[in-house]
């Protein structure tokens, strides 16, 4: 996995890490590491004194786990902002929509963009092409997202970790640099520590 070169104000945003997802009526998950490589990415950005802007959904869907003041709408352990991390509410799937997420980071002079979350293919995907439509250098951290087995309409059940390769296999292709977890700690490391 090639180690991406980050800029020390590339800004970390954490997508949708929330609670309701865990439980019905979202379908399975395939990606048990989620948590600990968004926690080992949280901790190395903290670290290293960068910024992070957490992304939360907060649904304006009758009855949604996800809606504000619902228990799953709460981040999940770990995922909490620290000390004066801003927190970006949306209502839709891509982050940078009806928020003020992009003048954020216009404001702190930002050209990188680093993701993950979930889900995949929903959220995520849809935060990274917005990202990269906006022109940010949009860098994926594919081992710390997560989606669902989801129906293909013909009453069979495509399986959460194929529609996971296969978006990062479209997002690596067209609008985002794609990494993991490991690799991201890595480029964060100074030189004589490398």
């Amino acid at each position: 996995m090639t180690i991406p070169r980050l800029p020390d104000n590339a800004v970390l945003i954490p997508i949708d890490m929330q609670q309701a997802f865990d439980a019905a009526p979202w379908p399975p998950r395939w990606n048990g590491d989620v948590d600990n490589n968004g926690r080992a990415l949280l901790a190395a950005w903290r670290a290293a004194g960068r910024p992070i802007i957490h992304v939360r959904h907060d649904s304006v869907a009758p009855g949604s786990t996800l809606r504000p003041g619902a228990s799953g709408n709460a981040p999940r352990p770990g995922f909490e902002p620290v000390g004066d991390e801003p927190l970006v509410n949306k209502s839709v799937n891509a982050a940078f929509i009806g928020t003020d997420l992009d003048l954020r980071l216009r404001r702190l002079g930002v050209d990188t963009i680093v993701l993950f979350g979930i889900s995949t293919d929903m959220c995520v995907s849809t935060s990274v092409r917005v990202g990269a439509n906006l022109g940010y250098r949009v860098v994926l951290v594919e081992d710390a997202c997560d989606c669902f087995d989801q129906p293909d309409g013909d009453g069979d059940m495509i399986p959460a970790r194929d529609i996971h390769r296969a978006h990062v296999a479209t997002l690596r292709a067209e609008f985002a640099e794609v990494t993991t977890t490991a690799a991201i700690i890595s480029a964060m490391r100074p030189a004589s520590a490398a």
